[in-house]
Parts: C-alpha cells; structure tokens; sequence
C-alpha cells in the first residue's frame, strides 16, 4: 500500500469525509498540509482573517447540517480562531479545526510561533486532539468528525505538529469508530417518555420551549405534530427561529429579555414546559428563581449535562429529540384546551410587537418587515451582534429552519457576515443576506474581498445608527444617558462627553462611507437616507446578480422592545420606554 504524508493524509481524509468547502489561512507550521492541498479536490476558500474562516465554517454548518472545517497555522493562526470555536460551542454547531504546530520536538519550549492551542481550546470546544504520531493521525480525524457531529454537536479541533505532518506512513481510513468513553443514548428512558405525556395530558395551560436542538435533530415534524393534536402554544429560543410554522395561532414566537410579550407572559404561567434542545439560557430565562415558578419541568436532551444544570427537570428525557417525541406523540391525548389557547390568542393581540408606523422616519423594524416580505420569509438570513439581530429575530418571519443564522450564546460581534459567505458556499442556490449593524459589520468586513474574489452572492443590509446600539440603549435606559464610548462617528470636535445623539449635530455619518467602501471592492453599494427610498433600494438589491451593501441610516435613538432587563424576571417585561 502506497504510503502517504501526515499532510496527504490530512486531505484524503477530508474527502473521504465529504468535505465539500473548508475555510482558512496558510502559515509556517501549516505548510506541508497547504502543499497537499495543491492540485487536490478539495475546495479551499483563502479568508482573510482566521477568525473569519471559523465563522464561514460555521455558517456552512449552521444552513446546510453538515460539518464546516476550518484550517489554520500554529500560534497566532490558531488563537485567532477561538472566538468562532466557542461561538460554535456555546451553539452546539458541528466543526472540525486542523491547526498547524511546531515540531513536538520543541514543544513547550516556546519556539517561534508557538501556542498552546489545546490548553487555550479545550474550554471552547466539544473535544481536541494533539497528533503525535502520524500513524495516529487518519483515526484522529475520523474520531473528529465523529464526535462533532454526532450527540449534541460541537466544534474539535485537531493539532498536527510540523513533523507529523511531514511524516509518512500506510493511509487507512477506519469505516467506523468505537470510543469506550463516548456513548450515546437516542432513544429516551420509556418510562421517563410515559410520566411526561401523562403530566401532558393531565395539564391545562402547557408551553413547548423549543431550542436549536429541535433543528438539529430534524424535530420540526413532530414538535407540530404534538402542539396541533393538543392544543399546546410554542416558543422558540433565538437559535430555533424558524423551526416552527410562522403562520401558526399556536406560534408564540421569541421569549426571553427580547421576546414578545405573549411568549413571556404565557410561560409565566404555565403549569407545564416542555424544553425540547433547550438549556434555559439567562437570556431566556431572565431570574431563574421566578421563571415559570408553578410549572412542572419536561426536559428533552441528548445531553445529559444540559438537563437541570440551570433549572432542576421535574421529567428528565435524554435522548435525542426526534426519537423521544416520536414516541411521546403515541402517548399525547388530542385535547381542545380551548380556554388556554384564547387567553393565548387575546394577548397576541393586546400585545403585539410595535412601533410608529406613521411618520416618515427610517425605523429599523420597518426595514426588516419590508426585507421578510419581499423575499416571502425564504432567503438565509445571517446576523451581526445587536439591536439589529433582536429586530431581525422579532420581524422577520422565517418560513423554514436554518434560514435564520445567529450567534445565540456567545453574542459574537463579527459573526454574520463571515457566516452568511459560509452559509452561501453551502447553499449556492438561496438569496442569502446578512442584517448588519455599522458596528458589529466593521468586525470583519474584509471579508469582502472573499465574495468578489469567488463571485459569491451575499447581501449586506447595515442598519446605520452610528453607535454599538445595544450598549447605546442599555446607557440610555440604565446608565442615564452617559454614552461613553458607544458613539462610531465621535470626532476631535465632538464634545468630550455626550447625552444627546443627533445626525444634526455629529459632523458625518459617514465613517466609513460604506458605498465608497463597496465600490473599492467593484460591488454595488447603495445608501439610504428617506423612507420612500427603502422599498425601492432592497428591490434593486435582490435583482442585482452581485453582492451588494445597502447603507440605511436609521433612526440613532431607536430601541429594541419588549425587554426584560439583566436579572429582572420575565414578569419585569417592559413592552415600550413610557410603559
């Protein structure tokens, strides 16, 4: 049998895998495995920042199921993809990264681009490998893909030194593998399944909670399946937008510090959650103590570490999510539950999601209503980091699961647009547009270049406020209006101090100008400054064949309602700033 390089070994591995696309950078210690890939089959797309390359990966993941791959260099090339490791970690998201590194031989004696990547990694990821011997290396990456896939996934990394990667030895991939350690539990306890449909049948104002597990699992189905048959309201994490009929009476939409207020309000008195691949985040939960206080708890997950580490199950389920509610679904009794489901009804109307539709000035909210509408809840929607992400996660009414790609856990600026090229690679065929704050997007926008350079179609909407808008709001609202170091457009001649936002009174918006900035990269940039221009210019984006970057400057002192502030409990909603 002809003997291959650690390198070769690497990316015949990778096909064998079925990696269609991996994302990355070349480095010294990265060297031998970017040699292999010349001339390979494999699709490498050059990023232009290793941060950036751990969000396309994980776009890729997030829109298509399967797992995104990233590969990097030793040392600064490897620590620059820790932030795109926990944002995949924090969203349970498959991914696999090689890192380069220095020789073993002179490991941990601080060599020249040196880094400790598995010490610095194993907080933000699933599990991470370091390959000492390259006769290790092809059962290294098949335990990889295995892990990062397979449970509730995450992302692995795999650290090949220099030397392995030089190395050489008999390339046999394993067909399958078995870890003593790793063991999986799919079906669901019966007995466990049983109590919680009969605390289901018996109960008489249930919420299902459902989180991204639903979308992972492929649940969608039968979370449907259930409330139609029983009557039984939904909610949804921001992670699960998406994952149940939009349309749907039944569909309570967002809870937690942004939700709206029927989802708040009715699992507040629930007298049963059913959480289905859900881990009652604070940003959902608001002050545990007082969430949901006189409602049993039915907790669905395949992992078990997830199950009353935040909020004890009265029923824990581990399993996976499609099994277990496949089986429960036998066991759920049809019922009408008819005053539940008007109550419901009456507050979806008493408390609809608002704001002044009557005056001509450019409110974000409008814009995403305007962008749902004419792409019919269709396209793949990626998300920045802040107030735009909570108007996208309210307004735009996604039609199916994994449309709507956002970093949940880790909150991580820099995220969308990176992870809308990613979502694209995966999905050549869908309209993907990435909603933008002027903030979060100067994260990594040099990522552009990577659209141009590979003719890849991604729509770029900046809702421009001229400030990081979140800790805008959260200074107006809780810190007095002290707007320390939120301003982007503060200049020299500003007044040191400000309390008083205005487009009048700041001396440009326009830094950067994002259309000349567009241009510079030979794509369609569009500015918006008036309401009637909105419609028009997101028509004309949508017929461009190209990428394009739509700049609407929008109201600066808009803020995002409803909101349960930090550590309130969801009961402390405020719906609107005047009450």
């Amino acid at each position: 049998m002809e003997k291959k390089t650690g390198a070769q070994i690497i990316i015949e591995s990778l096909l064998v895998e079925r990696v269609e696309v991996a994302f990355g950078l070349p480095g010294g210690q990265a060297l031998p495995i970017f040699d292999a890939i010349y001339g390979s089959k494999l699709n490498f797309i050059l990023t232009r920042h290793e941060q950036a390359a751990s969000h396309m990966a994980d776009g890729y993941a997030r829109s298509t199921g399967k797992p995104g791959v990233c590969i990097v260099t030793s040392g600064p090339g490897a620590t620059n993809i820790v932030t795109g490791l926990g944002t995949a970690y924090m969203d349970s998201v498959p991914m696999v990264a090689i890192t380069g590194q220095v020789a073993t031989t002179v490991i941990g004696q601080d060599a020249f681009q040196e880094a400790d990547t598995i010490g610095i990694t194993r907080p933000v990821t699933k599990h991470n490998f370091l390959v000492k011997d390259v006769n290790d290396l092809a059962k290294t990456i098949k335990k990889a893909f295995y892990i990062a896939t397979t449970g509730r996934p995450g992302p692995v990394l795999v650290d090949v030194p220099i030397d392995v990667q030089r190395s050489s030895c008999e390339f046999v991939y394993p067909q399958k593998i078995e870890m003593r350690s790793y063991k999986l539990n799919y079906e669901g306890h019966s007995v466990q399944i049983k109590k919680a449909a009969e605390i289901i049948n018996n109960s008489e104002r249930p919420v299902f909670y459902i989180g991204a597990g639903v979308i992972v699992s492929n649940a969608e189905k039968e979370i449907v399946e259930i409330s139609e048959k029983a009557n039984i309201p939904v909610v949804n994490t921001l992670l699960a937008v998406g994952a149940y009929p939009v349309d749907s009476e039944l569909n309570l939409g967002m809870l937690g510090m942004h939700g709206t207020a029927y989802a708040n309000k009715a699992v507040q008195i629930a007298d049963v959650i059913i959480a289905v691949g859900a881990r009652f985040d604070d940003r959902c939960t608001g002050k545990v103590c007082d969430f949901a206080i006189n409602a049993k708890i039915i907790h669905i997950d395949i992992d078990p570490t997830a199950i009353s580490k935040i909020l004890g199950a009265d029923i824990p389920v581990v399993g996976d999510a499609k099994t277990v509610l496949k089986k429960m679904s036998v066991l759920v009794n049809k019922k009408e539950r008819k005053d539940w489901v008007e109550k419901v009804y009456k507050w979806k109307l008493e408390y609809p999601l608002s704001y002044n539709k009557e005056d001509n000035k450019i409110h974000p909210q409008y814009v995403i209503e305007k962008v749902s509408e004419l792409t019919k809840g269709e396209a793949i929607i990626t998300t920045e980091v802040g107030q735009h992400q909570m108007w996208a996660a309210q307004y735009y009414k996604a039609k199916r699961s994994r449309c709507f790609l956002s970093s949940g856990g880790l909150g991580t600026m820099g995220f969308g647009y990176p992870a809308g090229i990613g979502a694209k690679f995966g999905n050549p065929d869908k309209e993907v547009i990435v909603i933008a704050g002027d903030g979060s997007f100067q994260m990594n926008m040099q990522e552009m270049a990577i659209a141009v350079l590979n003719d890849v179609n991604v729509k770029v909407i900046i809702l421009n406020n001229q400030y990081f808008g979140n800790v805008r709001q959260w200074q107006e609202m809780f810190y007095n209006k002290r707007y320390s170091n939120s301003c982007l457009s503060k200049r020299k001649e500003c007044p040191k101090w400000c309390s008083s936002p205005s487009r009048n009174k700041c001396p440009s918006a326009y830094v950067p100008d994002f259309v000349k900035w567009a241009d510079s990269y030979g794509v369609l940039g569009i500015r918006v400054t008036s309401k009637k221009d909105i419609e028009p210019a997101l028509i004309k984006m949508l017929e461009t064949k190209g990428s394009v970057v739509l700049d609407i400057l929008v109201e600066i002192e808009e803020n995002v309602f409803p909101m349960v502030p930090a550590g309130a409990a969801l009961d402390d909603m405020i719906v609107r700033l005047n009450g």
